[in-house]
């Protein structure tokens, strides 16, 4: 599988030396912050994927690849237009892009591409979205417990609430019919019986913690899923990608998520 990745930070180089560590090729780095011309495992690096798209013309053996990106927000919906305008299949793992999701789906499907996205790659992360569905469920049914959540992370991190946060939040009100509604912003007041408060802390180093508290007079309940480093989202970005090459090579094209590859 040949690979382009968008975006060369600290995710773009560890999913550059996991996935050569797996027999995949890097063909390009795109990043227009990155002045080496070469990346850390020796593949070329862009400013554009114009620039790219120019190059392997020149060369006249232009790449069938799949592309990965973690960049930035404010790059995501650019980067989804140019890939789908070449029909390069596109994994994203960058969040923070979500109110232009409905839109730039019908984009890609317009243009028979393909997009995978999800706001957590983690395996662990999609098995606690299924815990916290069957919680929520079961919780709803007792209204003497109330439920908020909370998400933490490093002080890098451009975006707040999480997009895996906005997951959570999503699944509580579409599990319980007794919360309509979720809060994110800081409360000055006791919260309504339909809200869900879901706070955020950025500091430090941490890659990831996400949790949510079930909680009564008489006891309370919890269920936390911490990341101890970023290796989890490696491997299942990878893996998407695997999934989508398989997937876009068999002639299938539309807008996926972490449900369709892990079935």
């Amino acid at each position: 599988m040949k690979i382009i990745l968008v975006g060369y930070g600290k995710m773009g180089r560890l999913i550059e030396k996991r996935a050569v560590e797996k027999g995949h090729e890097i063909a390009a780095v795109i990043d227009p912050g990155v002045e080496n011309k070469l990346s850390g495992q020796g593949a070329r690096v862009f400013k554009s994927v114009d620039a790219f798209e120019k190059e392997e013309k020149e060369r006249g053996t232009p790449a069938e690849c799949i592309a990965i990106d973690f960049s930035h927000p404010a790059s995501v919906e650019r980067n989804i237009r140019d890939f789908a305008e070449r029909r390069i299949p596109l994994v994203v793992g960058t969040t923070g892009w979500y109110d232009k999701l409905e839109e730039l789906s019908g984009l890609v499907k317009s243009k028979h591409s393909s997009l995978l996205w999800a706001s957590n790659f983690s395996l662990g992360v999609n098995i606690f979205y299924k815990i916290a569905s069957y919680c929520a469920a079961i919780f709803d049914n007792y209204g003497e417990y109330d439920v908020a959540g909370y998400e933490i992370h490093h002080k890098q991190k451009a975006d707040s609430p999480s997009g895996t946060a906005k997951t959570i939040g999503g699944i509580m009100l579409k599990n319980m019919k007794r919360k309509n509604k979720l809060v994110w912003d800081k409360l000055d007041r006791p919260p309504e019986a339909d809200e869900i408060h879901f706070a955020s802390l950025r500091s430090g180093a941490e890659p990831g913690v996400h949790g949510l508290i079930f909680d009564s007079a008489v006891d309370s309940i919890e269920i936390k899923h911490t990341a101890r480093n970023r290796e989890g989202l490696v491997y299942g970005a990878i893996l998407a990608a695997e999934w989508l090459e398989k997937t876009t090579r068999s002639g299938k094209y539309g807008v996926f998520t972490m449900e369709d590859v892990l079935g």
